[in-house]
């Protein structure tokens, strides 16, 4: 029974990922298409893709940390996966494990973070907040591409991956960030 268990979910952390390759594969191609556009007959075409390079990889390492963690359950004020994990706690533990970057520590306060971004504009590894609790930005997860987002959730909960298009997250949707190193220098 166990060894089943662990075979379904090793099955779908496999096709997750598959999923988030596939998301974050055309995610890029079309950034780096548009940057082409962009900078072709310039000097700085260069710098650009190089740029896009490094977006890139600090969005894969984000996001491959994520997926690392599902299962994991949801505990209030949890800050490890051993004890559990509650929304920020897993927020700030993914920046930190992944990019050595800290965060605050609740989502209201990360939510202050960054730049805000338009949801048309979002991209793996960027920051998606709801209000869950009657309050804005009581509720953190990471956008993993495709209109997916991996996120701790609630008592009873384990970490795991959502749609943004179902009723309940489209409605308490509060906007979302992109946090970069510069903004998590202390």
């Amino acid at each position: 029974m166990q060894r089943n268990v662990s075979r379904i979910i090793n099955f779908k952390r496999f096709a997750l990922l598959a999923l988030l390759v596939a998301s974050l594969q055309t995610t890029f191609c079309q950034s780096a298409s548009a940057a082409d556009t962009l900078t072709s007959g310039t000097d700085t075409s260069s710098s650009t893709l190089s740029k896009l390079q490094e977006i890139r990889q600090r969005a894969a390492d984000l996001t491959m940390r994520a997926i690392d963690f599902m299962g994991i359950r949801y505990k209030r004020g949890g800050s490890t996966p051993e004890n559990g994990l509650d929304c920020s706690g897993f927020v700030r533990l993914v920046f930190k494990d992944a990019l050595g970057e800290n965060l605050p520590r609740t989502a209201a306060e990360i939510s202050r973070v960054g730049e805000n971004v338009d949801q048309k504009d979002l991209q793996p590894g960027d920051l998606v907040f709801y209000n869950t609790l009657r309050r804005g930005f009581s509720h953190v997860g990471i956008y993993l591409g495709d209109n997916k987002f991996i996120h701790s959730p609630s008592a009873g909960g384990q970490i795991r991956v959502e749609s943004m298009d179902i009723a309940y997250w489209k409605k308490r949707f509060n906007g979302a960030r992109r946090i970069s190193e510069e903004n998590t220098k202390q």
